[in-house]
């Protein structure tokens, strides 16, 4: 592990393959290292990190692969279940992943003998975002390029299902308002559900196109961010359904926000 001025990267990590896709477990796992996984073009790697900052006797990046998933098509996104634990025993490793296929594969591993994984079917073009239900983990929802939101649940049973004005770009379900689902579409339209009532209760506009990626902040419910086009945009839900901040920070489209 070594620091990278050359590419302003404060840390990298040396992979074997193509690295499509890189995702951070934002739950508590139970263990000082942060899990990180990340996707290639056939497989999965888990592992966890710690940085200097977060322990005095790290230099840069301590860095430690647990286990690597085959996965037999290229993985397009992951998603971490809170049900992750390092601390049990055996310890637990959940999460999902989107693939080309159009399917998505649900992978549970106790990092020993027990690897396995249940494929959810449903979807009929590429799926751009995937979430669990972040409190107990038993949900998660998926949206795509079919112009829908679907919630599965552990079995691959679809629980249901909200027709889209376009492609769905990005799907939130925060911790701390776990009845409600947040959904991007590419029309520039997000929308929050009642997943109780199952309809849409309110939406924002960004007024530009193609929005690419949304996110809900974790911190501030009331917060809600993403790109379109070239710029970036910031709402607060309870003044306006336009954006309070925006502004140009790509040259050539922006595609992700956190």
């Amino acid at each position: 592990m070594k620091q990278d001025a050359t590419r302003n990267a404060a840390y990298t990590v040396d992979c074997e393959d193509y690295v499509h896709v890189v995702e951070f477990n934002p739950f508590e796992s139970g263990d000082s290292g942060n899990l990180i996984a990340y996707g290639g073009s056939n497989y999965v790697v888990i592992g966890t990190c710690t940085f200097q900052e977060e322990e005095a006797d790290v230099d840069g990046i301590q860095y430690k692969t647990l286990r690597t998933f085959q996965h037999g098509v290229r993985v397009d996104g992951i998603a971490w279940s809170p049900e992750t634990r390092l601390d049990s025993l055996p310890p637990i490793i959940k999460f999902c992943t989107s693939a080309a296929d159009m399917k998505i594969r649900l992978f549970t591993s106790d990092l020993q003998d027990k690897n396995e994984y249940k494929i959810l079917e449903g979807h009929s073009d590429f799926i751009n975002g995937l979430v669990f239900e972040p409190k107990e983990g038993q949900e998660l929802a998926s949206v795509s390029d079919d112009h829908t939101c679907r919630i599965w649940n552990l079995e691959g049973m679809q629980t249901a299902h909200f027709v889209l004005h376009s492609p769905g770009m990005s799907v939130c379900w925060h911790p701390e308002e776990t009845f409600k689902l947040m959904v991007a579409e590419k029309n520039g339209t997000i929308r929050f559900y009642d997943l109780l009532a199952q309809q849409a209760i309110l939406s924002l506009e960004s007024e530009q196109m193609p929005l690419m990626s949304a996110h809900w902040c974790l911190k501030n419910t009331f917060k809600v961010g993403a790109v379109a086009g070239n710029d970036w945009l910031i709402w607060d839900i309870t003044r306006s359904s336009y954006p309070q901040d925006k502004r140009p920070v790509h040259m050539d489209q922006a595609c992700l926000f956190r």
